[in-house]
Formats: structure tokens, sequence, C-alpha cells
């Protein structure tokens, strides 16, 4: 497959450097593509990585992950990136393209919203008021808008976004098909610590995977993707590429990256955003809780780390940690049939029984607990060492 690269071809790394012991060997372009001018008045440069597949005869997928900041407070200014970013992964022939978390609306890095334990300020009141006026309804024009740009670059998107629902927000993933239509959206179930504060919960009801053309698509944000439920309900409506739009730019996280590719025997796509303590407004209007003294503008205040993982646990692109970038990689869908042939979770090694079980034994010896003394913690610490609790042999009579 032809990549078209525009400027000068930016130097790589050597390959001790970017490749771990099983990282796949690939032919990589990468190119400097200056984008359009943001507010600053500068020139962007993004870094786009391009993974070129050897095995011409698998079908393959090219899909991008997005590692770009916001434009803090200004949702028609991020809209307007959104579309540049995509318009730049579509001319390298992505047909898949991932944002962060929270891109339009804003990851409120650093923020506390004025909020103690029986007290909020009125700057952290007004901070909010802010917060909810840059997020976004769904439906709504911004959707509309997104849904266009999916149509009019003919990819498949998911978006993070802010979702504003009357007074509510939700830290939500919307996704899009290259027709122009709005598919639907995921909201984040468990907000993260101060998360807590200013999203409300998502619930098990949006929690889809789409069928398409180019594989079953889904999402989890950030720290639900350490959340062992929420994962099995996602492999179990067979998902395939899973994207994993995230907050968390620490190299720990490209452990669960890796960790949920392999269980998951699926292509995994973590899109994080890189920003810098001048891409959200100066302070006082802004802080940086207990550490904006520490920071001066051009400070990382999140690396990113962005990156695509392959069905076997090997890194097809990234992670990156050097800037704004385009990420792309071939995602050969052969591959998952090849990794499941070795673990399928839902299936050949999903063995439900094992929770079905325990929760027989629990409930059986609750029942029997005023006959023969057994209380379900004692039947938790027998069941595990493959003894059956003795409760089991009695007579179970009332």
């Amino acid at each position: 497959m032809e990549t078209r690269l525009r400027q000068n071809l930016a130097p790589t790394r050597s390959e001790s450097e970017t490749q771990g012991p099983h990282r796949e060997t690939h032919k990589k372009a990468m190119a400097l593509v200056p984008s359009d001018p943001i507010d600053s008045g500068h020139s962007l440069s993004l870094i786009a990585e391009v993974n070129m597949s050897s095995d011409s005869a698998a079908a393959a997928v090219r899909a991008t992950v997005v590692q770009a900041s916001t434009v803090f407070y200004d949702t028609p200014a991020t809209l307007d990136k959104a579309e540049r970013l995509l318009a730049e992964a579509a001319s390298y022939g992505s047909q898949l393209v991932v944002f962060p978390e929270a891109f339009v609306g804003g990851y409120p890095r650093g923020s506390n919203f004025g909020v103690t334990i029986g007290n909020r300020t009125a700057k952290g009141k007004e901070e909010f008021r802010k917060y909810h006026a840059s997020a976004v309804d769904v439906p709504g024009p911004e959707v509309d808008r997104l849904a266009a740009m999916a149509g009019k670059y003919k990819v498949y998107l998911v978006m993070g976004v802010i979702e504003r629902d009357g007074y509510t927000l939700y830290c939500t993933v919307l996704f899009f098909d290259p027709q122009g239509r709005y598919l639907g959206k995921h909201r984040k179930v468990m907000p993260t610590a101060l998360e807590r504060v200013i999203w409300g919960f998502g619930d098990g009801s949006t929690i889809p995977v789409f069928d398409t053309p180019i594989g079953k698509i889904g999402a989890a944000i950030c720290w639900e993707n350490r959340m062992p439920l929420l994962r099995s309900a996602l492999y179990a409506k067979g998902i395939e590429i899973y994207c994993a739009p995230t907050a968390d730019a620490r190299e720990i996280w490209q452990a669960s990256m890796t960790h949920i590719a392999l269980e998951g025997g699926c292509f995994v796509l973590s899109a994080n955003q890189f920003c810098r303590r001048k891409d959200y407004p100066p302070p006082p209007e802004y802080v940086f809780a207990g550490t904006d003294d520490d920071l001066n503008p051009d400070s990382v205040v999140c690396a990113g780390g962005s990156v695509i993982i392959s069905p076997s646990g090997n890194v097809l692109a990234g992670p990156n940690y050097d800037g704004e970038a385009l990420i792309s990689a071939d995602l050969d869908l052969g591959e998952i049939a090849r990794a499941k042939f070795d673990f399928d979770v839902v299936g050949h090694y999903s063995r439900p029984e094992v929770l079905s079980l325990m929760a027989l034994i629990n409930r059986l010896c609750f029942l029997s607990r005023s006959q023969v003394r057994i209380s379900v913690s004692n039947a938790e610490s027998v069941a595990p060492s493959g003894k059956p609790p003795d409760c089991l042999f009695k007579t179970f009579s009332t």
C-alpha cells in the first residue's frame, strides 16, 4: 500500500531504540506534516507514523490514533482542529481515526473545581460553568458537524467528548461511519477520583460494539480498561478493534494496553492528548492545583503515549511521547484469528462455570448456615483450594 508523504522525511530512532523484543518488523515511513496555524499563530508539526504491512494478501485496515490537545474552553476551535487532523489522517489513507478522551470539551487536568468536602468556592463554580458551556449535546449541532466530517473524509471516526445532558456532564465516546452517520455512544461508567465530582456515571446500556465492514469496533475510556467485567462485556460482543481513549500518559499504561490486546485477541488503539501548560488558559483563570508555580508555558502536563498494538501483543506504532502526532498502522485482520487460535477469552478459554460454580457454592452455604454453622467467607476460603466446602455434603432440607 502506498503512503503519500509531505515535506521532509523525519529521522527515525534506531531499531534498538524503537523496537522491543516482541515488536514486529515493518517498513516504516515518517513525515513531518505542518498543520494549519492554531490560535497561537504558529505552525504545528505533526509526525505521521505509518507502518506498512508486508503481507499484501491479508485484509488490512489503515487506522490512525490522534495525539493532540484540545483548544480548552473553545469548542468551535477544537472542532476546527479536529477537522484539520482528520483531513491529514485521511490523506494517508486512514479508514479509522481515533481521538483522545475528552478531546471535544477538554480534560480538566490539574483542576479541582474549588472542591473540598463540605465546600465549593465561587471560582470553582464559575470554572464549572465554563466547562459546562464547552460540552456538547448528544444529539446536537456539534455531533452533526462531527458526522459531516466523517462523511466528508470517508472514515470511521471515534471521538472523545464531554457530553452535556442538562446540567450533568458525561465523559463519552461517539462513533461515526464513513457515510456521515452517527452510530452511537459509550458513556464512561466509572469516572476516576476527582472526575466523579464533575462527571456523571454511565451504565451498561451504552457499551456498544458496532459490526462494520472494517471490523467490530467498540471503546472503553481510560481506567475503565482496568475493569475486568467491562472488558469481558466487550469481548463477549466480539470486539475486534478495541479503542482506548485515555488521559493516562504513564509508561505503565502500555502494560495494560498490551494485556488487553493479548487477552481479547483484538487490536488496541489507545489515543491520548499531548498537552503543555500553554494549551490551557493561563493563571489565574486556570490553575493547576498544587503545581502551577513549578510550571512554565512549555512544561509538558500530558506526555501522550498513544499506541497501536496487535492481537499478538506486538506494538505496531508508538508509543509516542514526543509531541502532537498522527500515529498510524495497517491492521492485518487475519491476525485476530491467529491470536484466538492460541487464546479465545470468550471461547475455549472462557470457562464461565468457574464463576457460576462459586456463586452456587456461596448461595448454598449461606442457606445452610444455620444448620452447619458455615459462613460465606469460609466457603470462599476453602473453595479455591479445590476441596468443596463441607456444607455441600450436608442435606439442604428446610
